[in-house]
């Protein structure tokens, strides 16, 4: 790899690419302080040529967490997922002794929603001695890997998503049928199409995942399940993929419309805390 592609340099920033496709950490840039409307482009265009940014040795908090994540979009509050008191929009993700990892599955988030987020802003709070790394990967290079007889299979297809795992979890809180009623109201399930077109690049990616996706409409049962279980193959081939190490201050920005995601659950009975933040998306096309 050249050092031209190892260190680029964007705007004041610095770009220091993962893998060749996927994944660069982003240097020159304090995000305690507001970022300038420059950096905003500079790390909007970053995103969409490396699908996940990560930052390093970030000490903010909060409130500046959330503030560097409005310069990309209006913000989500997640209807099922734990909150962090006093603020809406940040889920509190804790694992720990008495509640396991579980968000180890290839997956892009919230796709039951009808506008599925434009991506998430995910901040270390409190980290294991060793493991707990996230897998991203690039769901451009997943749809040029499928063969042509696959690609005229699922180019026009659509797929129908859920928050099935979700409904389940409340069942077992107690929740009554009335009050799940409820959110099935507020969010029934959507159609959503098997390929994308990226919004903002125009090109096409994998937009099916393991956590949600359900079957695509008007397909046999066994070849629904069939197409699903060789698409979501994809995003666990390893040439598509970089892997990310947390450290204490470390952040990670993520496209959630070109790439997945897996969060490795090796750490248990370890804690592992982090606060996400969400930013608002378009209904995929």
């Amino acid at each position: 790899m050249t050092e031209l592609v190892r260190h680029l340099t964007l705007d004041t920033l610095t770009l220091t690419p993962l893998t060749p496709t996927i994944g660069a950490e982003v240097g020159g840039i304090d995000l305690s302080q507001p970022a300038t409307p420059s950096q905003v482009r500079a790390i909007r265009q970053a995103l969409l040529d490396w699908k996940v940014l990560f930052f390093r040795d970030q000490d903010i908090d909060t409130d500046q967490h959330l503030a560097f994540a409005r310069n990309f979009g209006e913000l989500e509050v997640h209807p099922f997922a734990p909150q962090k008191p006093g603020y809406p929009e940040v889920l509190a993700i804790t694992h720990n002794r008495e509640n396991r990892g579980r968000e180890n599955t290839w997956h892009s988030d919230v796709t039951w929603r009808l506008e599925p987020s434009l991506g998430s802003i995910l901040r270390a709070i409190e980290l294991p001695p060793v493991g707990g790394d996230t897998l991203f990967a690039d769901m451009y290079a997943a749809y040029e890997g499928l063969c042509d007889e696959v690609k005229a299979r699922v180019d026009d297809a659509v797929a129908i998503h859920d928050f099935a795992h979700f409904r389940t979890g409340m069942r077992k809180r107690g929740m009554t049928e009335e009050q799940i009623e409820d959110f099935n109201a507020r969010y029934p399930m959507v159609e959503h199409p098997v390929i994308r077109t990226h919004p903002e690049t125009g090109r096409r990616c994998i937009y099916v995942n393991a956590a949600f996706t359900q079957h695509i409409v008007g397909w046999d049962a066994d070849e629904s399940a069939a197409m699903l279980k060789h698409l979501y193959a994809q995003a666990a081939i390893p040439e598509y993929q970089c892997r990310f190490r947390w450290e204490p201050g470390s952040i990670a920005f993520w496209d959630n419309r070109a790439s997945q995601h897996y969060a490795a659950s090796d750490y248990w009975p370890a804690v592992r805390r982090m606060e996400r933040v969400t930013i608002v998306g378009d209904r995929p096309r």
